[in-house]
């Protein structure tokens, strides 16, 4: 059956299973072990960061992660709101990026969305509240499905990182598109969440990071 969250406990039953049925994971797994877990606690603070995420580096976003919270002291939808887009522009977030995250706030304040409850709906149904969000699309929803909400069979689509990863492992002439990457994570299934951060290890590993 599969499990419903990625604990220490499961990541490495996912691995052992995944190394069995794929010799080039049984390598990353040879060569480097297990990947940490990478798990978030769930809740607005760390949908926003995501929201960072996007499109830049880990670094630049946690970076400007810090900015933001060392200016609102706490990041909470109430902080968000009271800065405005304008006062996250001041610390730095692009102009798409603020709008994103006073929008995500004001679902939140209104009662539109409700993100406590996201871990008791079904993932398709917890997914469309997400999506209906301006600035959320599916990558952003499939981090935090994957980080906070701790799901095992999700699959960050269009992730650069993971593209470059199976390009490695899979000996392939170019990074896979984004149809081609989601054809090599049915294979990985139930264990996608699992397979991308053995990716993830392999790809920071590789370029020393």
């Amino acid at each position: 059956m599969q499990q419903k969250t990625i604990t220490d406990e499961t990541l490495r039953m996912g691995v052992d299973v995944l190394s069995e049925r794929d010799p080039d994971l049984y390598e990353v797994r040879a060569r480097l072990g297990y990947p940490p877990t990478w798990i978030r606690e769930p809740g607005f603070a760390s949908l926003v960061h995501i929201i960072l995420e996007q499109q830049v580096s880990i670094k630049a976003a946690a970076t400007m992660f810090q900015r933001l919270e060392s200016h609102l002291e706490m990041v909470t939808p109430d902080s968000v709101r009271r800065a405005g887009e304008s006062g996250l522009r001041n610390v730095g977030l692009t102009r798409q990026k603020s709008r994103y995250c006073v929008e995500l706030a004001n679902r939140i304040a209104s009662g539109e969305l409700d993100l406590s409850r996201l871990a008791t709906l079904d993932d398709a149904e917890g997914r469309s509240h997400l999506l209906d969000i301006p600035g959320l699309g599916p990558w952003t929803v499939d981090i935090y499905y994957m980080m906070a909400l701790g799901r095992p069979d999700v699959w960050p689509q269009g992730d650069l990182a993971l593209a470059s990863a199976i390009q490695d492992i899979k000996k392939l002439d170019a990074r896979p598109t984004r149809n081609e990457q989601l054809a090599f994570a049915e294979q990985w299934g139930p264990w996608r969440a699992v397979a991308a951060r053995m990716l993830w290890m392999h790809y920071l590993d590789a370029r020393g990071q």
